[in-house]
């Protein structure tokens, strides 16, 4: 922790308060067990910690039946995503890479060494042998979920790629964005959820809900996208469709310039906008989850997304750099999202009605950002309605003899407190003003000057007028 994160904390000490009590009070539900695993598992676990800390917490913390299954999942979308990102490599090359990277997962000893030297990940493509050999030992049906989602996944990389070498880059319409999006997120979510409902941790209807798995998916992609607009426009990445943008600047490059900020900050709340319509199938997706581990591995990338997506609207601080949350406020959504869909819930509508606070009238998409807050909350209210059936029958029920005696109970449990801490301060006084009489002090001194009337502290000059006046001589 820097010098600024100390003085950031010490005005937030609500947010150091949640980093400590992570750190103390959150249980895994499972824990791995690292002594019962293969030597090239245990790599997979070294890779899937270098590649992304925070996916890696939530997946290790996950049932033992899908602990192996996501994580290979996860490197081996990481893989795929390696490959696109990588500009070193040949179009030609890389079209037949993510096209066939589905097969590469049933290849012993397969790896690849042509990616630039400067690839963050490109060491996991260089030891993926052992990701292909735990592959092989998992069970044939999570085998075939995996092994379809990357083959689509990377026939929809193959094409964007190809686009872009076509000199289209970037995203047109909002319907190729969310296309786009699709392929790099929504195919996760449906990924994740036939794994989720073939371990039975998940509810099977969940299957045939596929606008609510693509929709936890489009969610996080969609607020990341968002919130990587400077870092992507630096890599000379366009990911805002043209169709949202072109409303507000000429260019797409306008948007970063000062001139432009007020139209900047409308054109991200229309992506934000964009985001926000798929929150109220998240929290319906997470009510289909039954396990606890599996529902903390769902729920904690949605409420950090809403959160996040409360930190960029209309903030012009993403045009400017890549803007993210403190990690006081990312323990703390953390905690409440690890309990209950009810605290889950609770998180989203904290962070809805950030943005409808910050929602102003002079933004063109004010009604609809408006409407989509209500959206969200109402979908909450009709799961978790604030005016509780039982609660108000229990206010219109007469008062029993039973609970009255519990009142009048606790009634006098806070007289006794207050009288004990009363005598408590009382003793305390008693015994600091018998040590400071016993080592000397004058309180003579203090109460003639209180009767002259000096109520409070006059200074050194004061003290020492003092001093002469009732100096003695003795010493």
């Amino acid at each position: 922790m820097g010098a600024a994160d100390v003085i950031y904390y010490t005005f937030h000490i609500q947010e150091l308060r949640s980093i400590v009590q992570w750190k103390i009070w959150h249980h895994p539900v499972h824990e791995r067990d690292p002594e019962k695993e293969s030597v090239s598992l245990k790599v997979c676990f070294d890779f899937l910690d270098q590649t992304s800390r925070s996916f890696s917490a939530v997946i290790q913390e996950l049932h033992p039946e899908l602990l192996v299954p996501i994580a290979l999942f996860y490197l081996i979308l990481r893989g795929l995503d390696t490959i696109e990102d990588d500009m070193t490599i040949p179009i030609e090359k890389k079209d037949l890479l993510l096209r066939d990277f589905h097969t590469i997962n049933e290849k012993e000893g397969w790896s690849f060494n042509g990616s630039g030297p400067d690839e963050k990940d490109r060491e996991l493509l260089v030891q993926f042998h052992y990701v292909t050999e735990e592959y092989r030992k998992i069970k044939p049906v999570y085998r075939e979920i995996i092994n379809d989602i990357t083959r689509k996944m990377g026939a929809g990389m193959a094409d964007y790629c190809n686009k872009a070498a076509e000199g289209k880059a970037g995203v047109e319409t909002v319907q190729e964005y969310d296309e786009y999006c699709y392929y790099v997120a929504g195919l996760v979510g449906s990924g994740l959820t036939q794994l989720f409902v073939e371990s039975g941790l998940a509810n099977a209807a969940l299957k045939d809900r596929p606008e609510l798995q693509i929709s936890m998916g489009l969610f996080l992609q969609k607020t990341n996208i968002i919130r990587d607009i400077k870092e992507d426009w630096d890599d000379k990445r366009r990911f805002w469709p043209r169709e949202i943008w072109s409303k507000y600047v000429d260019h797409f490059e306008d948007l970063f310039k000062p001139a432009n900020q007020e139209a900047a900050l409308n054109c991200s709340s229309e992506m934000v906008l964009n985001s926000l319509n798929h929150a109220d199938e998240c929290l319906f997706y997470l009510a289909g989850l039954k396990e606890q581990s599996v529902f903390n591995f769902a729920a904690i990338p949605q409420a950090m997304a809403i959160a996040t997506l409360a930190l960029v609207f209309r903030n012009p601080d993403i045009f400017k750099k890549n803007v993210k949350m403190t990690k006081g406020l990312a323990c703390q959504t953390m905690l409440d999202s690890t309990q209950n869909l009810s605290k889950v819930c609770e998180v989203f509508r904290k962070f809805v009605r950030q943005i409808h606070k910050k929602n102003t009238p002079k933004d063109p998409n004010f009604l609809k950002i408006s409407i989509a807050c209500g959206k969200v909350e109402q979908f909450i209210e009709s799961i978790f309605p604030s005016q509780n059936p039982q609660a108000l029958v229990r206010q219109e029920a007469p008062e029993t003899e039973e609970q009255k005696k519990e009142r009048e109970e606790a009634k006098w449990d806070i007289i006794y407190m207050l009288m004990i801490v009363m005598g408590t301060l009382f003793i305390l006084s008693v015994v600091m003003i018998g040590i400071a009489w016993f080592v000397g002090a004058r309180f003579d001194l203090a109460i003639t000057e209180l009767k002259d009337g000096n109520w409070r502290s006059l200074g050194k000059d004061h003290a020492q007028k003092m001093a002469a006046k009732y100096d003695r001589g003795e010493l």
